[in-house]
């Protein structure tokens, strides 16, 4: 593991530090970072993911590389346990389901109640355990590991979907939009990143991040989905703006696309089939139409030039990179090697541009979504450390320069010796609960062992659950109210 490894929940309200010393995460949505949980590290933890700005977090550790700990971090309580046939290497959430990724095998969850679902099994080996789930349950993995081929799955409704081939080579990264109707790829390359219809896997816009094969740490949406953004191994971050009409124009295809479907159907069967006389006659009227049918006006020869250049002139490839779209931002990092993960979102009503690095600072910068260009780095953040030792530092344009930090030395990687990943079922068992030495609980006797369904179910919805705010204090201020008589 990394010195520190950040991780951003899924509407980037908070952000989870982990080192070798332990697990801190903090919330971003205030005007200042603030420190809401802290867990030592005996554990090993090594993979952290918190449900929105819920209480639930999941945890992974080195110790136990195949369960899966469910937390109730607030209450400080243990929900359950989930053990799988081999190493857990990606999870992913969202309000209704739960995915446990594999090398060979992926395990869809109920989240309210952790039952499994489903399993997907025999898949091509995924060491990276690379996958995404959206908002709405759409989930993509890989299904290639010669080339960038992937498969998209209905996790609500446990349907297969389309296959795409986004790439010549093995995929890097995937990341759904917000509304799940975008999905966007890199490859192994790094140079080309790509972005696909959901619905009928049409490839809508093609970004340009870069001429040389880079290995990219980042790949995700803004809160809005109006921008993408790319972190990868060198000293820039990209951010590209997404087209509004090219995604209209593929919603409109594909629903265009149902529909001729739905016709055809309905045609066939409800067409019976003509008799020779009729066919002479639809074929006769077809001869007509065609030759009563206006010709095409003349090409302009601005068109016909444009053409023969892109048909005769130019080659595929150079005609492809002409069409791909540049970055609309960048940002310059401090120091290139390092790991980066992004997200764009609004602080304070404010549009952000965070870049949280393995150096264990946290760094915010300005977003012009009109202008683009180079975001202006507005403040650093310490999160190394308890939060009273936080370094908040507001920095001029002569400062951008000097920020230089170096990661400390990584943890020793353990060797793990793991059975293959197989078909075999998911064992979920409740963990061991506290003596309870009531007088309720000495009736009870020994069947208070064990936590009950019902009572799993219970603690899971209230880590779910984030309470709502009644009002907001600053649109509707409270108002005096005098007594009466």
């Amino acid at each position: 593991m990394s010195a520190y490894q950040m991780n951003f929940n899924q509407d980037f309200t908070s952000l989870s530090v982990l080192s070798a010393t332990g697990l801190r995460l903090y919330s971003i949505a205030g005007q200042e970072v603030e420190e809401i949980f802290a867990k030592d590290n005996t554990e090993q933890i090594r993979i952290v993911e918190r449900l929105f700005n819920s209480s639930l977090i999941v945890l992974v550790t080195k110790q136990k590389p195949n369960c899966l700990k469910m937390l109730h971090f607030k209450k400080k309580q243990d929900i359950c346990n989930c053990f799988y046939p081999s190493e857990i290497l990606c999870v992913r959430m969202n309000r209704q389901r739960l995915i446990v990724c594999l090398a060979e095998s992926i395990h869809i969850h109920d989240i309210r109640d952790m039952k499994i679902l489903h399993s997907i099994v025999n898949i091509a080996p995924n060491e990276q355990g690379l996958c995404a789930l959206s908002l709405n349950s759409h989930l993509a993995f890989p299904i290639c590991q010669s080339s960038g081929e992937l498969r998209i799955f209905n996790a609500s409704k446990l349907r297969t979907g389309m296959t795409i081939k986004a790439h010549d080579t093995p995929l890097s990264a995937l990341t759904f939009s917000p509304s799940g109707a975008l999905l966007a790829t890199a490859s192994e390359r790094g140079t080309v990143i790509r972005v696909f219809c959901v619905k009928n896997g049409q490839r809508v816009q093609e970004f340009r991040r870069g001429v040389s094969c880079v290995r990219i740490f980042s790949l995700v949406f803004a809160a809005n989905g109006d921008f993408l953004c790319a972190s990868s191994n060198t000293e820039t971050v990209h951010v590209f703006k997404i087209d509004a009409r090219a995604v209209e124009s593929a919603e409109l295809k594909a629903i265009a696309e149902v529909a001729a479907k739905a016709d055809n159907a309905n045609k066939e069967a409800t067409s019976s089939p003509p008799t020779a006389d009729e066919s002479s006659n639809n074929t006769t009227t077809a001869a007509t139409v065609a030759t009563s049918a206006p010709s095409p006006p003349p090409a302009s020869w601005g068109g016909m030039f444009s053409k023969a250049v892109s048909s005769l002139l130019l080659p595929t490839q150079v005609s492809d990179v002409l069409a791909q779209d540049r970055s609309f931002a960048t940002v310059v990092l401090a120091q290139p090697g390092l790991k980066h993960i992004c997200a764009i979102t609004r602080v304070q009503r404010e549009l952000r541009l965070l870049i949280a690095c393995e150096d264990g600072f946290l760094y915010v910068h300005e977003f012009n979504a009109e202008k683009g260009g180079v975001a202006k780095l507005l403040s650093v953040h310490d999160l190394r450390g308890a939060l009273e030792d936080v370094i908040e530092l507001q920095l001029t344009e002569s400062q951008l320069g000097r920020i230089q930090s170096k990661p400390t030395s990584a943890t020793t990687q353990q060797s793990l010796t793991m059975p293959k990943s197989c078909a075999a079922s998911v064992l979920i068992e409740n963990p061991e609960p506290m003596p309870d030495n009531s007088y309720a609980g000495i009736l009870r006797g020994d069947q208070a062992d064990a936590m009950s369904d019902s009572a799993k179910f219970r603690k899971l919805c209230d880590a779910i659950d984030t309470p709502t705010k009644l009002y907001d204090e600053r649109q509707f201020p409270p108002v005096a109210i005098a007594a009466k008589d």
